[in-house]
């Protein structure tokens, strides 16, 4: 046992937020915590990680345990460099070295090198050692890389401060700083913020392996499904464990309701047919001890509450009143551009026909919603064509808000779009995505991004597109509502171009996967699973056909890039090769260091130890050219 939180309880004012709360944490448990906005996640988390008193219950934690939390607010100091900062993680093992050398310089300083003096300082270098050895001492900067190469931060240079760093870098590197921790017990809330496809593959896979226990809050559907093998939700102010991941969640959460309504009717039935017996009975006096009876066994009941779990939920539908043209939409030889005429990608070719549902993924930065923008034509078209079929009726879900307008509220933004439709169907479509009560009068400002979101889709719908253009549209939704939209555009019979990075939307929607990598696009029929599993093909056969058409998904790899994968093959092979052997080697030189004659010979332990340094150090060079490569 990691943790066990008992009976928790956490009060702000008379608001009670946490009520009863019961949850052990065992070595290795991977458990993903869930609920609305403002159900206590957060709390709870402060609360188990000594950031918050609790008002009443008690904590109980393994002696020495070590927890890793990482916050909303990163806690980096942003006056720090990238390495520096990482750093501080092996602040005892930098020590350690340094103490190392202070000794060597020391020991060459004596002229009597079997002195008993040069014999303490040969024992205390050795002991030392051993211990910094033990604790991968010369792998800091190789365990440094490594983590900051698989979070996206290879483009940087480490000596970069941290301050000049964005908001989502800052949370990214957090994360690098509390994994290169290995704490006992990983405390993540929204780890998957910020993180583009390849990140949140490089983090899946290193989770996967982590040694240590996880409790994570996370919106991301498909990251814990990849990942929890728990799930607990916290609703009106209570916590439910569930085993299995997201998806089994669902089920059992759905059995658990089913089978509660079920009992609460059964119990309610015989409720009233108690009071109906007694009704008729007691006032007889042949039956009125019969009816007495019925009466103490009602009192005695044990009332089973009416099953309150259901959350509302959004009703969101999609739908159209004609049909567009077969050739949705063309886009020939356009060059993109942003800014003061930047190009971030040469020559853009694909065509989009009736029904297709497509997604654009690609790296963070190379031009997915510029790209949309463009489409729309909010942004202009410098060289090539962009060819919109007859009939179509574009509806938008912008990411960043712009077209909302902020002093307005939710019911004179829609009128306003739509100033020939009633108050009552407006209020209706308000009404659909929860935006009820006062909300419909705030002003748009005040409101959350969900409550953003889901006005924008309230427009969507009264717009009644036959083509859907999406811009991240599951950002910022709580979990009910993302299934909502999932459910929507499923069931949606038009046409959808959209970008997205919610890996479960892209596995449930798509019938077509377009790859933006800046210089060209790969497509790759079906959904976001079968696009996974044709990009393992492809690096499992190391070459594809020299040039194939993208519209009937095919792929291009010049002959100098396939003589390129062969060198780095072989250049892979050398490195791997050169590290056993350095490995070896430095395996024999412990073994010799730690042998009691070899301590007492300080010439001798000084050669294995300077050896040591340089094999070391060689091998950390060769474990950074292989994992660039690699």
């Amino acid at each position: 046992m990691l943790v066990n939180l008992i009976d928790i309880q956490k009060n702000f004012g008379a608001f009670e937020v946490l009520k009863h709360i019961h949850l052990k944490i065992e070595d290795n448990d991977r458990i993903g915590l869930i609920g609305v906005n403002g159900a206590g996640k957060t709390t709870l988390l402060n609360i188990l990680t000594g950031e918050m008193e609790c008002d009443g219950g008690e904590i109980v934690t393994k002696n020495g345990i070590n927890i890793g939390f990482l916050k909303q607010n990163t806690g980096l100091d942003t006056a720090n460099t990238i390495m520096d900062e990482m750093k501080l993680v092996f602040r005892d093992l930098i020590c350690m070295q340094k103490e190392l050398k202070r000794l060597y310089d020391e020991m060459a300083l004596l002229s009597d090198h079997h002195s008993a003096l040069c014999q303490e300082l040969s024992s205390k270098m050795a002991k030392l050692q051993t211990v910094f050895e033990q604790k991968d001492g010369y792998q800091i900067e190789v365990k440094i890389n490594t983590i900051l190469t698989g979070m996206g931060f290879q483009e940087k240079d480490n000596d970069t401060i941290i301050s000049t760093l964005s908001g989502g870098e800052k949370t990214r590197l957090a994360l690098c700083k509390i994994l290169l921790e290995e704490p006992d017990l990983l405390v993540l809330d929204e780890p998957t913020n910020h993180l583009d496809f390849k990140a949140l593959t490089w983090l899946e896979e290193y989770l996967k392996n982590y040694k240590g226990a996880i409790l994570m809050v996370s919106h991301d559907r498909y990251f814990l499904d990849a990942l929890v093998t728990e799930i607990c939700e916290l609703r009106k102010n209570e916590l439910i464990r569930y085993p299995g991941n997201y998806t089994k969640y669902k089920v059992l959460k759905q059995e658990r309701l089913e089978f509660l309504e079920k009992e609460y009717e059964k119990q309610q039935n015989e409720i009233s047919s108690l009071k109906e017996y007694i009704a008729k009975n007691k006032v007889r006096a042949s039956t009125a001890k019969s009816a007495r009876s019925r009466e103490n066994t009602l009192e005695r009941m044990e009332l089973i509450e009416k099953p309150d779990d259901y959350d509302k939920t959004a009703k969101i539908r999609f739908e159209y009143d004609y049909e567009p043209v077969k050739d949705v939409l063309q886009i020939e030889n356009l060059r993109l551009t942003v800014g003061d005429g930047i190009v971030l990608s040469e020559s853009i070719n694909f065509h989009v026909l009736r029904g297709e549902k497509i997604a654009l993924v690609g790296a963070n930065g190379v031009g997915k919603s510029t790209l949309l923008k463009t489409i729309l034509g909010k942004l202009p078209v410098s060289v090539g064509k962009i060819l919109v079929g007859r009939n179509v009726n574009t509806a938008y879900f912008e990411q960043e808000n712009t077209e909302l307008h902020m002093e307005k509220c939710p019911f004179e933004e829609l009128h306003d779009r739509y100033p020939n439709l009633f108050e009552q169907k407006i209020r209706t479509a308000l009404g659909c995505v929860l935006l009820t009560g006062e909300n419909v009068f705030k002003k748009i400002k005040s409101l959350s991004g969900g409550e953003k979101a889901k006005l924008k889709f309230a427009a969507m719908v009264l717009k009644k597109g036959n083509f859907l253009i999406l811009d991240e549209p599951t950002n910022h939704l709580d979990l009910n509502t993302k299934e909502i939209i999932d459910q929507a555009l499923q069931a949606y019979k038009g046409t959808i171009l959209m970008v997205s990075h919610d890996r479960y939307l892209l596995k449930k929607v798509p019938t077509k996967i377009i790859e933006m990598t800046g210089k060209e696009l790969f497509i790759y029929p079906g959904n976001y699973e079968d696009y996974l599993s044709r990009k393992r093909q492809i690096s499992t056969e190391h070459e594809t056909p020299k040039e194939k058409k993208a519209e009937n998904n095919r792929y291009y790899r010049s002959k100098e890039e396939r003589a390129a994968e062969a060198k780095r093959r072989n250049e892979l092979k050398r490195l791997e090769n050169a590290i056993a052997e350095y490995e070896n080697e430095i395996t024999e030189l412990e073994s010799a260091i730690s042998d009691e004659q070899t301590a007492s010979d300080y010439m001798l332990l000084s050669e294995k130890c300077s050896r040591m340094e340089i094999c070391k150090t060689e091998l950390n060079r060769l474990y950074e050219e292989w994992m660039v490569l690699q």
